[in-house]
């Protein structure tokens, strides 16, 4: 009977689970983000959010790992490591690889807008009620307790830090493409993953790699990163100016490619329009929803804007919008000009396309064209790489600030008053890799993270709901229940489109997060000392 007394041991079992639940008020959280000395200045617009959106999101991943979404991957014999998770499931087979989309990548690209606009209704939700930094950290620590703001801001280490490595491997390809166009012909070994699942092939089909390992560094994918890093440490603040203008240059090299190369097109390019079926369709939505990952970057800034509760559904919805509508275009007009097949494990399939284009009959001009989305796919990935080692850092600093790791990350540099040990940390987790493995490989592991987190947001959606129904919502997703659950039933279909390796990797990477809270961190949070004192 739940009045009779525990035993002995029953005490300190209740205040453990109790710890583990334990939640951050959110009355708490928005009144300690009102307090002077520590509030951020609110000066972000629906313009300014929008743009922030579109800045995260375009250049993570659609001159990068679209062409690995529509060839897929293939590798040497079947393997159930290498096989996405619901074929196996549903056909008890290995595949050699993930089918890729190939045409049909446009639909691939609509389905995961679909998806994140569930998804990114529920952001708006929380965010208009919560308008505190922190993103789905924040939101399951005043929801679901200490235990899931655990898993869910380990979570967001991966998510961020093999979305650069992505995005850090597509740059460095840009720079060989880049020193290509001026003649400038590097040693292939130090431009190139050391791992490549699928070898390495040049625009005449010869091999230059067999598939695997082999004695090389990708240092311009390194570089980049400890240069930012270095940047970083010392200090930066990117003004919403700046933003909107690189967000402008990056749309016109999205835009002068689309009408540029849309004179090449080949309409029997196109057929048969779904070469994989649903499967490959469902294969290349999982491997491209690496892309629209940021979004719900524009959550994050929700202690900056002027009216969050109006402002923040506004700017996540446009995002998802106008990103669609440039994504699909580039999807289209891409497997317009070259077989679909001709992009497997290319780092940079937008601006090789145009490079193949440029030395036909009548495709000089392509030769500046491909200069022009150079530039702006270079710059999209810099502010890209920028912001998101800036959120990975937050990240380690603010489950540092919470006792969670080690107080280490914590620190802040004397004379520039960032956190430096872990932005020096985030650096290097992300820099190495990112010289060792291919763009398949390692966003793959971004989209899992990325998928986990939006499932828990939306579970946080409904156990407030059902927890607080009184507190005011300025935003609320529409149709009852129907959205979040929506958005859940969705992003776990896309996770049963990744590998089976994938999700060992995840859950390898889980057990290990655990292991550090049980072991470590729960001995030292907040909660824990307010225990000891009670």
């Amino acid at each position: 009977m739940p009045d009779q007394p525990a035993a002995p041991s029953r005490p300190e079992e209740t205040r453990t689970r109790s710890q583990l639940l334990a939640r951050k008020s959110i009355d708490k959280l928005i009144a300690d983000s009102e307090d002077p000395h520590h509030s951020l200045r609110k000066t972000l617009g629906p313009l300014s959010l929008t743009a922030l959106g579109i800045g995260a999101v375009i250049g993570s991943g659609i001159f990068t790992v679209i062409g690995t979404a529509m060839a897929g991957q293939k590798f040497d014999k079947p393997e159930i490591a290498n096989t996405p998770l619901i074929h196996f499931l549903l056909t008890h087979s290995a595949m050699a690889g993930r089918p890729g989309a190939g045409p049909a990548l446009a639909l691939s690209l609509v389905l995961v807008a679909v998806v994140c606009v569930f998804t990114g209704l529920c952001y708006a939700e929380l965010a208009s009620m919560i308008p505190i930094a922190g993103s789905a950290y924040t939101y399951t620590y005043a929801t679901m307790g200490e235990l899931i703001a655990w898993i869910i801001g380990w979570d967001l280490i991966l998510e961020y830090a093999f979305s650069n490595m992505s995005v850090s491997v597509g740059f460095a390809a840009h720079v060989e493409a880049l020193l290509e166009w001026f003649g400038i012909h590097p040693a292939l070994r130090w431009i190139s993953p050391a791992y490549l699942p699928t070898g390495l092939q040049d625009f005449q089909g010869h091999t230059l790699y067999n598939p695997g390992w082999h004695f090389g560094f990708n240092i311009p994918a390194f570089l980049i990163v400890m240069i930012l890093t270095v940047v970083l440490v010392r200090g930066i603040r990117e003004s919403a100016r700046t933003n909107n203008i690189l967000v402008l240059v990056k749309i016109v090299a999205i835009l002068a490619f689309i009408f540029a190369a849309s004179e090449f097109i080949k309409p029997r390019y196109w057929h048969p329009f779904m070469p994989n079926g649903w499967s490959g369709m469902l294969s290349g939505g999982s491997i491209i929803f690496f892309t629209y990952i940021g979004f719900d970057s524009v959550s994050t800034a929700a202690e900056e804007c002027r009216n969050p509760q109006r402002d923040l559904p506004i700017g996540i919805l446009a995002t998802l919008v106008a990103c669609t509508l440039l994504y699909g275009g580039v999807a289209i007009v891409l497997s317009g000009i070259v077989p679909w097949q001709s992009i497997m494990g290319d780092a940079a399939p937008v601006v090789n396309a145009l490079r193949r284009l440029s030395i036909t009959p009548g495709g000089g001009s392509m030769h500046w064209v491909e200069l022009i989305v150079l530039i702006g796919a270079m710059l999209g990935m810099i502010s890209s790489i920028l912001v998101f080692q800036l959120g990975q850092a937050r990240v380690w600093f603010s489950m540092s600030r919470d006792r969670l790791l080690p107080t280490t990350f914590s620190h802040v540099h004397p004379r520039f008053r960032t956190p430096a040990v872990a932005t020096w940390v985030a650096g290097f987790v992300v820099g190495v890799p990112a010289g060792l493995l291919d763009i398949g490989t390692v966003a793959n592991l971004s989209n899992i993270g990325t998928l986990f987190a939006f499932v828990l947001v939306s579970v946080a959606v409904l156990i407030l709901r059902y927890r607080e129904p009184e507190r005011p919502r300025a935003f609320r997703a529409p149709l009852g229940p129907i959205f979040p659950v929506l958005s859940i039933i969705f992003c776990i279909l896309l996770m049963m489109g990744l590998e089976v390796l994938t999700w060992m990797a995840f859950f390898i990477w889980l057990g290990v997060g655990l292991i550090i809270y049980f072991s470590y961190s729960r001995h030292r949070s907040e909660f824990a000392r307010r225990r000891r004192t009670v």
